[in-house]
């Protein structure tokens, strides 16, 4: 990553956005339009809400709800295919980087108990001859389901974009240029993950839906947390419900971000639990799309990001390729 020619540091930004100032109880809910129409204001209520929550939701995002409609019925029509079927798409060895990964594999770091979760990775196309062909795989793709790879690519496409624009607003309350993690971006090996929760209907179950966790890439937008479930860890260490309107997308950011600016924004605990009663025997879908920096890309801390006041944390430099198989081999799926 290029060294920046003395940015503002990032207390003295936050000093004079209010971005220190502590937050409600609740995770925010920003339009993003703002950022056009009234970008200071939005950098400055997006930032801090990041800084207190490492989460916030975004509304106003341009993606059409026919877009998430159909690709929501591509993926239910998939976990409805027999166990058999899906299988065929499970590549083994590969650490479910594409393709179909099984109920009750992924596990959260540290937890006894697998996630009560089946899911499907769709990947980046790359362009021919890509240097990273050999560290990205291609996509593979259900014959049983039309639309599946129409719909799948549409979506990621969309939240790929959108996360480019949220991650602009990011750069700038940190004092970065607004376009700085464009080229760093710009071949990440984001996945957007469809998600199949299917009904509980074992009594006193010891795992969760998705046990307690941080993500591992820059920053994830989840497409259909309206469905109640979804909790984030406070600073006080309570455990908040964030069940957004439907029109919105919530974005958290992730450990090679928190890593890459040095804390500033924060990796937050969050989880998916198991709801209550007659709830519980209903199944539960959610796509999230994990925006990730170029495998290439070094996740030192920024300078800017670096003071007295939030002295540099880490001493070793790891690529994003190294990190992302470090955190996979710890959440069992290589």
């Amino acid at each position: 990553i290029a060294k920046i020619k003395q940015p503002p540091p990032v207390a003295a930004l936050s000093k004079t956005s209010g971005a220190i100032t502590r937050m409600s109880n609740h995770v925010p809910t920003l339009d993003i339009r703002r950022f056009d129409s009234d970008r200071d204001s939005f950098v400055a209520e997006l930032g801090a809400a990041y800084r207190e929550w490492g989460f916030a939701g975004i509304r106003g995002h341009g993606i059409p709800q026919s877009l998430i409609d159909g690709a929501y019925d591509a993926f239910v029509r998939f976990f409805a295919l027999p166990a058999k079927t899906k299988a065929k798409y499970h590549l083994k060895g590969t650490g479910g980087a594409r393709g179909y990964t099984p109920f009750g594999i992924e596990t959260a770091k540290d937890s006894r108990y697998p996630d009560l979760k089946e899911f499907y990775h769709i990947g980046r196309e790359l362009p021919p001859g890509s240097k990273f062909a050999d560290v990205m795989a291609p996509n593979v793709w259900p014959a049983e389901v039309s639309q599946f790879r129409e719909k799948g690519l549409a979506l990621y496409d969309a939240l790929d974009a959108l996360g480019s624009r949220v991650l602009c607003a990011l750069a700038l309350h940190i004092g970065l240029p607004e376009h700085f993690f464009a080229d760093k971006t710009n071949f990440g090996n984001s996945i957007l993950r469809p998600i199949h929760y299917p009904p509980i209907t074992t009594p006193d179950v010891p795992n969760v839906r998705a046990g307690a966790h941080e993500d591992i890439n820059f920053i994830t937008l989840l497409v259909g947390a309206s469905s109640a479930g979804l909790e984030v860890k406070s600073r006080a260490g309570e455990w908040v419900p964030f069940t957004s309107d439907a029109d919105t997308i919530v974005v958290n950011i992730g450990d090679m971000l928190q890593r890459l600016t040095n804390h500033v924004y924060p990796s937050t605990t969050h989880r998916v639990v198991n709801p209550p009663g007659e709830q519980a025997r209903k199944p539960r879908y959610s796509v999230p799309f994990f925006l990730h920096p170029n495998p290439d890309v070094v996740l030192d801390p920024l300078p800017s990001c670096v003071t007295a006041d939030n002295p540099r944390r880490y001493d070793t430099s790891i690529t994003a390729h190294e990190y992302l198989q470090e955190r996979l081999r710890e959440i069992k799926l290589i």
